[in-house]
């Protein structure tokens, strides 16, 4: 019997106990005997026994000794092992013999009643993914009474061992129940059941098994696509090793992508790179402008510079080395750009051109994968003329023209007629053309029949088609009809050819299903393949129809909302669908394509949980070996052992360990437990003092016991008795982040003379022996925050105790932890919930696994049970919530995530935070209903008075009072409250706002379980204020109900400097009347107002103090009257006055010099001068008051300064500064550069000769209509001057009704016959010699028989402008040295410029000023003539 040996050594227990041991000994061994048949299926060692370990040459004499000493009781022991076997043989065949003995006898009441029970499956299938080559098993675990029978399927196909000899072996242990297949091929893929079936019932249990293809196996192990086939051999003598290599790439059309592989090669020669090679999918790519290649330095590199779909698939670098190839391929996915218009499709792809002919080429493509788009309607073809493709069409023209070696005269008739496409508006037709054709050109009829019928009809009547394509319209729906075509050319028509089959048009998007498209895929499968993808496979459509490939579809389960997972399609039934999420759940769909369309789609697969694949299924069904078996403390007689956890759990929880001894000088291992022990540590009992011992563990988990660990080194059973502790163990870590780690330990079991007070860490990077500590003092607590390591950088840490003696044996050195955080990695997150206001923390985990559990810890102290706080946990994410948080609940908070990659988290409650976190809590559970505004008051237009308060949101169930003087107040007569809930604002509306109104104001407002309040005390000066305003605005209200002013009387200044008073009326009409008043005078104006336009102005021009006063408008009808009067006097005129210098001031010319009789005058032209104005005269920085010597005045167009009697005291700058209230404005003159002043004077008076008007002219002529007009005047000059006439500025010629005469070189006169309205202007006489000229100007006015005569209106009084022309020549005109402030443009009527002169400037040109237009003539008044000289 198995198990011999063991059972011995328990000779003289109680039976039952022995059989029970050898049972489970038994099955032990049975497992290992299946494991042992399992690994020769599989053709390779499953588990190497290590070899027994080397002594030292030192002990090698100790070992002989104890040898031989052991050798001599060899033979008395084997004498007594077989008696003792005998008679364990002898007991036990009696036991069994008892057994059939009492099976045999009638009474049934040693049997244990059976209760009939259908069957149900404990343990189900479980899905695998393995290497190809490799075995795989299923196992299932089945109860029933009776037993049920277990049969096999694959694809619903009963599996048949004796079919495939050695392929499949079916076993039933123990209740466990396997199917082992030895060395999987591909086609070994699919969905396999067991079938438990007994008298009262049946189940079953299902699984999916995935083979794939490792790399260089055929097929590439990362589907989707095919590594193409090398054809050749090249051989290298270089030795090239891929080091990291690109792996999947997502990109979006239009953008840039590269894919690098880092290489080592040897020798490495910079003149001889190694030749690689760059595929998509089976296509050899060579290098262009849209794939650009680089290998060398160690680095190949592919850039797509621009992508498109047409570039998706699978990349696969072949580099030839010495012995074969390197070859490394990844997935390259490429998406839709974002469309120009939303819910646009994407761009076709695999645009393709084929059946060139000179006259069409047919063009085709592959449809883009839609999945939330609308379904595609049609397509847009364009075309770009490019001169090559001419030439490449002529040659090929050319070349079938002279290959043409069979002449003949009647073609012969086309072949191979038949639909290429068909459409709801019409059917595509081509043909083969015919061979030989002749060697005249060529053309085609097509003709038609309904149905079977032999009535054949043409179709291009009007057309003479040489292509053989031609779509057909004009065809019924519902009707099929069939088709021939016919060759004609110069010499004859063909035979028709052979008519097409029956062909009817359909719409395929239509009602009616387009029978070009594929049917529907089959089945769709989804299996394990990475942390962030999964493995999906399909069964073909069973209609093809020319298929082209297929699109994959994902949808996150429970969003409703597709993703597209390829944007090419793809040939096979297989893909791997990349960038999923971990811890997430998806549901897949399949679409076929063809150039008719998509298909429908597929039947979603089984909802997919995404995490990684168990590979080897036979190894890791099991767990793998635990491993660093440790001693943590040893009485004498008994050992402490502590290990660590297997690298692999096999997929399910590990339930149990099993311990194994022996001595060091024993080959036989001894059963430590018969009872599995449960956690990571374990005393061992009953050893021998003195005696070395090595110990073995394995783990078991639902599949079963796993594979023993590797022997752990030999410890000696001797007591400690140390002072100083023992070791730490179990170091882990958590929380790794890029620059910090979370290092936990358990404390040593051994303490030593005296309690722990600490632990030193140490650290030191992976591969080194130099450990430094960590942490100067010791910690107190069992976790340490390590930080300041580098990231991406491996580190292992072990940790000492300290007690009061010394410090304890270092730790066994940790597992080599790298510093950086998982991809996606997130903390916890502490808030308050909104509903509840409980306080929480919240952690959502980067990945989990399905069964990823959360471990939530305070103080690094799992939490079982508390009353303190609640976790729940739902998929991804895990809360913890505070149930009365208090200082009691601050601390350090951590959450671990079972069976990943160490994702945790923590988070530190402190005190400030908390105490923020319980106010926001309060304030949720004892909600207000936040305000914006507090309680406030406004004054409405008609008196009403409105107090209103804003919140921050309110809902359509809000309740509310007000509350006035402790009266609560509701909507009634004279009160209106009302509120909106999208802005959140409450008001009332008193109507008639009195005295009594006065008091405190107050609202309450309940919206939910939120409560506000809010008070206004309107008393005393506040109250009488807004009672004022009331009052005020009633009225106001009042006074509107006619007509009124909008916008009282207000002034402005135009650029003219005329100041002008508006106003804006409104509610006016027709009937209203608007009247202008001064000091209580009505104003007569020369065009009534027009109330109508809304506003009204009064010019008053040349503004001056005489235009002081109280204006007022009256505006009246008989609905009401209003009035608005301005009083334009102390600031007000002030501020008009100021506002004309501003534009003045601006307008403001450069100084000029003027010669006359009684001295030089400075002027400066402006647009406006008035005295009231701020003027300033200065000569060399002194201000110049008026004087006799000095004289300041001005006119409407200047402002001047008279310098009498000039002499060389009077050089220097002479300035003006004209002040508008907020700057001036200056200009400059400067007389130090002109020599003799007094030559100025001199040369004026050298000019008395110049043409002159003596006298005669007035300055205003008032005339009636139809009247003759003369102007007549004196003019003087020697010698005699030459005499001009002006009206507006334009020359006046002499015809019937304009006369002008000058006699005796004297009198000037220019007479106008039967003078009429628009004779009325601005007339001008210029009289002009060689010494200068004068310039007189007369306005006329023609009223109407019967009219008002008018009176002449301010501004357009005539005043001469004398332009004196010395004898001598001019003298030079001269600036300032200070930039000139250009003056306007003019145009004066006289032909030379007037005498005078400016300051120096560096333009050394003359150049005479000229005023502006609206300037008048520097001349003093009449009254002061120039004098006449006498002769």
């Amino acid at each position: 019997l198995p198990g011999q040996s063991e059972i011995s050594h328990r000779v003289g227990k109680d039976s039952r106990q022995a059989v029970l041991h050898c049972v489970r000994k038994s099955s032990s061994q049975v497992v290992k005997k299946e494991q042992v048949q399992a690994t020769e299926a599989m053709a390779e060692q499953a588990y190497t026994v290590p070899t027994f370990r080397e002594r030292a040459p030192e002990g090698m004499q100790e070992y002989q000794r104890m040898a031989a000493h052991f050798g001599r009781d060899l033979v008395q022991l084997q004498h007594e092992l077989h008696r003792m076997k005998v008679a364990t043989k002898e007991q036990v065949d009696n036991i069994e013999i008892t057994r059939e003995v009492k099976g045999m006898m009638p009474l049934r009441k040693d049997y244990p009643a059976e209760v009939p029970k259908a069957p149900d499956f404990l343990v189900s299938l479980r899905s695998h993914t393995v290497w190809e080559k490799t075995p795989v098993k299923l196992f299932c675990t089945v109860s029933g009474k009776p037993n049920p029978i277990v049969k096999w399927y694959r694809n619903n196909v009963a599996i048949e061992p004796l079919s495939a000899p050695g392929k499949y072996k079916i076993e039933n242990k123990y209740g466990v129940h396997s199917l082992i297949i030895s060395r999987c091929a591909v086609t070994d893929s699919g969905i396999y059941s067991a079938v438990a079936t007994n008298p009262h019932g049946k189940a079953t249990s299902k699984a999916t098994v995935c083979v794939r293809r490792p790399l260089g196996g055929g097929e590439l192990s990362h589907l989707p696509g095919q590594v193409p086939l090398l054809s050749g051999i090249h051989p290298s003598k270089l030795e090239v090793t891929l080091l990291e290599s690109f792996g999947v790439t997502f990109g979006t059309e239009g953008e840039s992508v590269s894919l690098v592989a880092n290489m080592v090669v040897v020798p490495d020669l910079p003149n001889l790179p190694p030749e690689a090679m760059w595929y998509r999918d089976d296509t050899l790519l060579m290098p262009s402008r849209w794939a650009e290649m680089s290998i060398g330095g160690g680095v190949a590199k592919l850039t797509l510079p621009h992508l498109n779909k047409d570039d998706e698939g699978l990349y696969t670098l072949c580099i030839w080395t010495k012995d074969g190839t390197a070859e490394h391929s990844a997935y390259l996915f490429v998406k839709d750009a974002t469309p120009t218009v939303a819910g646009a499709p994407g761009a076709p792809m695999d645009v393709a051109v084929f059946d060139v002919n000179a006259d069409y080429v047919l063009v085709s493509w592959k449809p883009p994968n839609t999945t939330h788009e609308a379904p595609i309607t049609g397509y847009f073809v364009d075309s770009l003329y490019v001169d090559v493709m001419l030439k490449v069409l002529f040659c090929i023209n050319k070349h079938l023209i002279y290959s043409c070696l069979v002449y003949v005269t009647i073609p012969d008739p086309p072949t191979n007629v038949h639909a290429t496409e068909i459409n709801k508006t019409y059917i595509v037709l081509n043909w083969t053309p015919p061979s030989p054709r002749g060697r005249a050109p060529v053309w085609y009829l097509i003709e038609k029949c309904v149905g079977d019928s032999h009535i054949w009809q043409r179709v291009n009547t009007a057309v003479q088609l040489r292509s053989p394509r031609f779509p057909v319209y004009d065809m019924e729906d519902k009707k099929s009809y069939r088709f021939r075509v016919i060759t004609v050319n110069k010499y004859g028509s063909s035979e028709p050819s052979e008519p097409t089959a029956a062909i009817q048009k359909v719409d395929p998007y239509g009602v009616v299903s387009n029978i070009g498209v594929p049917s529907a895929p089959g089945q769709v499968i989804a299996s394990r393949n990475t942390k962030t993808s999964a493995f999906v496979q399909w069964e073909p459509p069973k209609h093809a129809n020319n298929l082209m490939g297929y699109y994959v579809d994902a949808s996150l389960v429970g969003s409703k909302k597709w993703f597209p997972c390829n944007h090419r399609p793809y040939k096979h039934t297989r893909f791997v669908v990349h960038g999923l999420v971990p811890g997430d759940t998806y549901v897949f769909r399949v679409q076929a394509v063809n150039a008719s369309g998509l298909s429908e789609e597929s039947q979603d697969s089984a909802p997919f949980f995404i995490d990684a694949a168990l590979f080897g299924a036979v190894e890791y069904a099991t767990p793998s070996a635990p491993y660093g078996i440790s001693l943590l403390n040893c009485n004498g007689s008994s050992m402490t052992l502590a290990w660590k956890r297997p690298k692999n759990t096999g997929g399910s929880k590990i339930t149990s360990y099993y311990l194994d001894k022996r001595e060091a000088e024993s080959v036989d291992w001894k059963e430590v437990n018969p009872s599995p022990a449960a956690h990571r540590t374990f005393m061992v009992e009953n050893l021998t003092t003195g005696v070395f011992y090595e110990f073995k563990i394995q783990a078991a988990n639902l599949a079963g016991v796993g594979l023993p660990s590797e022997p752990s080194k030999a410890f000696a059973c001797e007591a400690w008795t140390m002072a100083e502790p023992g070791p730490a163990y179990d170091i882990s870590f958590w929380e790794v982040r890029d620059t910090f780690v979370l290092v936990q330990w358990k404390p040593p079991v051994y303490a030593g003379a005296g309690p722990i007070t600490g632990y030193f860490v140490d650290m030191a990077k992976k591969g080194s022996s130099d450990f430094v500590a960590v942490n100067a003092e010791p910690v107190g607590h069992c976790y340490l925050k390590v930080s300041g390591l580098e990231t991406g950088a491996s580190y292992v840490f072990r940790v000492r105790a300290v007690n009061a003696k010394d410090v304890g044996k270092a730790s066994d050195v940790s597992d080599p932890v790298c510093a950086k955080a998982l991809p996606g990695t997130k903390e916890i997150v502490c808030g308050v919930d909104e509903e509840t206001g409980d306080i929480f923390l919240n952690f959502e985990a980067c990945e989990v696994s399905e069964t990823s559990k959360f471990t939530w810890s305070k103080s690094y102290k799992e939490i079982t049970e508390s009353s303190r706080v609640s976790i729940t946990s739902s998929g991804r994410n895990s809360k913890l919530t505070f149930v009365n948080a208090e200082k009691e609940d601050l601390g350090i908070y951590s959450v671990a995530v079972t069976n990943t990659d160490g994702v945790s988290s923590s988070y530190s409650v402190n005190e400030e935070e908390l105490k923020k976190m319980l106010e926001l809590s309060y304030n949720i559970k004892h909600p207000i209903v936040p305000l914006k505004t507090e309680l406030n008051y406004e004054i409405l237009e008609k008196g009403h008075v409105r107090f209103w308060v804003q919140a921050m949101k309110l809902s359509s169930s809000v309740n509310y009072r007000f509350i006035v003087n402790d009266k609560a107040i509701t909507s009634a007569e004279g009160y209106k409250i009302s509120h909106d809930a999208s802005t959140g604002i409450i008001q009332m509306t008193i109507e008639h706002f009195t005295k009594a109104n006065e008091g405190t104001y107050t609202i309450q407002i309940h919206d939910g379980k939120a409560k506000s309040q809010s008070s206004l005390v309107l008393v005393g000066d506040a109250f009488k204020g807004a009672l004022k305003e009331a009052e005020f605005q009633r009225k106001e209200h009042i006074r509107k109900q006619g007509p009124h002013f909008s916008e009282y009387l207000s002034f402005h200044v135009t650029d003219d400097c005329t100041v002008m008073l508006v106003c804006k009326l409104a509610n006016v009409k027709k009937e209203t009347t608007f009247t202008w008043f001064k000091d209580d005078e009505e104003i007569p104006v020369d065009v009534p107002p027009n109330p109508m336009s809304g506003s009204c102005s009064l010019p008053i021009p040349m503004f001056s103090r005489k235009d002081q006063g109280i204006y007022k408008a009256v505006l009246g009808d008989d609905h009401g009257k209003d009035t608005s009067v301005y009083d334009i006097s102390g600031k007000v005129f002030e501020d008009i006055i100021n506002a004309i210098a501003s534009i003045a001031g601006s307008s403001a010319s450069d100084l000029v010099l003027q010669c006359t009789p009684e001295g030089i005058r400075l002027q400066c032209y402006m647009k406006y001068y008035t005295e009231e104005m701020k003027t300033s005269w200065f000569h060399r920085d002194s201000k110049i008051s008026s004087s006799e010597k000095m004289r300041i005045g001005g006119t409407s167009e200047m402002a001047w300064m008279q310098i009498c009697e000039p002499t060389d005291k009077e050089k220097g700058h002479y300035t003006i500064e004209i002040h508008d209230g907020k700057k001036s404005h200056s200009r400059t003159f400067d007389l130090s550069g002109q020599g003799n002043v007094q030559m100025c004077y001199m040369n004026y008076l050298l000019s008395v000769d110049r043409g002159r008007v003596v006298g005669g002219l007035p300055d205003v002529v008032t005339i009636m209509e139809k009247k003759s007009l003369s102007l007549t005047c004196t003019v003087w000059g020697d010698p005699s001057p030459e005499v001009t006439w002006f009206k507006n500025e334009q020359e006046v010629v002499s015809d019937d009704r304009y006369k002008i005469t000058f006699e005796g070189g004297k009198f000037a006169s220019l007479t106008i016959n039967n003078v009429y309205v628009e004779d009325s202007g601005k007339y001008s006489i210029n009289v002009r010699n060689k010494y200068g000229g004068e310039f007189v100007e007369i306005t006329v006015s023609v009223y109407k028989q019967g009219g008002d005569i008018p009176e002449p209106k301010l501004g357009q009084m005539a005043k001469p402008a004398v332009t004196p022309k010395p004898a001598t020549p001019a003298p030079q005109s001269v600036k300032t040295p200070t930039p000139p402030t250009p003056t306007p443009s003019v145009k004066s009527p006289t032909p030379t410029p007037p005498p005078s002169v400016k300051s120096p400037t560096p333009t050394p040109a003359p150049k005479s000023p000229t005023p502006p237009r609206s300037m008048r003539s520097p001349t003093p008044p009449r009254s002061m003539r120039s004098p006449t000289p006498t002769k």
